[in-house]
């Protein structure tokens, strides 16, 4: 589905972020002492990487992550993509599909409960459809990312490919099970795209940024299935086992993403890192517009599967509560987590700060 660039919510995205585009209007003398002791630390990590350790040190604590142990438990737990779809494995329209939190359903009482189901299925339809937007904008940063430093160490290298093997199957997977939902579901819903524009433009902005949003979103992967899907006990067996599966692998990507962006922030000042902030945010908000018009295109294909028009207020509620529950699924789910916040400590500046400030909008 070709779409424009969300010309029309730039002018909304100017006003909802202009102190976080712009960042703080100084630097003061702590600001740049904690950039100074960033910089200490890190290059001292950043020798570490033939040994394929990171230290990340977050207030009293430290995580260390380690390219061989990474590589290795993501060998143990992967899986065949015949062992996960195909064959008596169908997935079943009776049931919802995705977990409450997410979805936001039950925030809309002028639908019965067949018709939330539906929409329900819809969400889960288009959640795929945008991972499969996300998968393909990580594959080839990523390749890009290892490309320079292949003498850098082995593990280093065989996890990071691994990694991008790991994320062309999850597209494959996603696809599948798309074709699956297409052949069950009374209609074809249409998805925001095409993914290699989408992925132009988020790769057109500076590396730091582009790895803090892929950062954020596994960290928020990995809210998604313990925080709501693990436990419920109402969703299809066969949706939720795709999204097990995926969890599975992406906590795994989740610390190669930590050593990447550690990697990459290894010798910047704390102009870089409000920089990368910038484009970060600059990121969010182009991706939000893209979720308005998700939002739409839900309510297009609820209306038409349920044969009936709802009413300019509800139409309007809709688009309010289900643009929140694609804000908080796609986003703000991510910018919470505390791993993705201690990164952000991590950086110094006024990293966390400014994220903190936009939050609420994705709540």
């Amino acid at each position: 589905m070709q779409i424009e660039p969300w010309e029309e919510n730039k002018q909304w995205l100017r006003r909802s972020f202009k102190y976080f585009f712009a960042g703080p209007p100084s630097r003061n003398t702590e600001r740049l002492r904690v950039g100074a002791t960033r910089l200490g630390r890190i290059s001292k990590e950043k020798k570490m990487l033939g040994t394929t350790v990171v230290r990340s040190e977050v207030g009293n604590g430290v995580l260390a992550y380690d390219y061989r142990e990474t590589l290795l438990a993501s060998e143990k737990v992967n899986w065949n993509l015949d062992d996960i779809i195909g064959g008596d494995k169908k997935l079943d329209f009776s049931k919802r599909f995705m977990p409450e939190s997410l979805a936001r359903v039950e925030e809309l009482p002028f639908l019965n409960a067949d018709e939330k189901r539906v929409l329900n299925q819809i969400r889960a339809n288009a959640y795929l459809s945008i991972f499969v937007i996300v998968e393909e904008f990580i594959v080839p940063f990523v390749l890009d990312h290892v490309r320079p430093e292949l003498d850098t160490g082995d593990y280093r290298v065989r996890a990071f490919l691994h990694f991008v093997e790991e994320e062309v199957k999850h597209i494959q997977l996603f696809k599948r099970f798309c074709e699956e939902f297409r052949a069950g579901f009374p209609i074809e819903c249409k998805v925001i795209g095409p993914a290699a524009d989408i992925g132009k433009a988020v790769l057109a902005h500076n590396p730091t940024s582009v790895a803090l949003v892929i950062l954020m979103i596994e960290w928020m992967t990995q809210e998604h299935y313990l925080g709501s899907v693990k436990d419920a006990t109402d969703l299809d067996p066969q949706f939720k086992s795709l999204l097990k599966n995926h969890w599975l692998e992406e906590a795994q990507h989740a610390k190669l993403d930590t050593m990447m962006v550690e990697s990459l922030i290894a010798n910047s000042n704390d102009l870089q890192i409000d920089e990368a902030m910038d484009g970060f945010l600059a990121i969010g908000g182009f991706l939000d517009a893209g979720l308005k018009q998700q939002t739409e295109f839900d309510l297009e294909a609820l209306e038409t599967v349920i044969e009936r028009t709802l009413s300019a207020k509800d139409r309007q509620t809709f688009i309010e509560k289900q643009l929140q529950a694609n804000r908080w699924t796609y986003i703000g789910s991510g910018m919470v987590h505390p791993r993705f916040r201690q990164m952000l400590d991590r950086l110094g500046s006024d990293a966390r700060g400014r994220i903190e400030g936009v939050a609420p909008v994705f709540a």
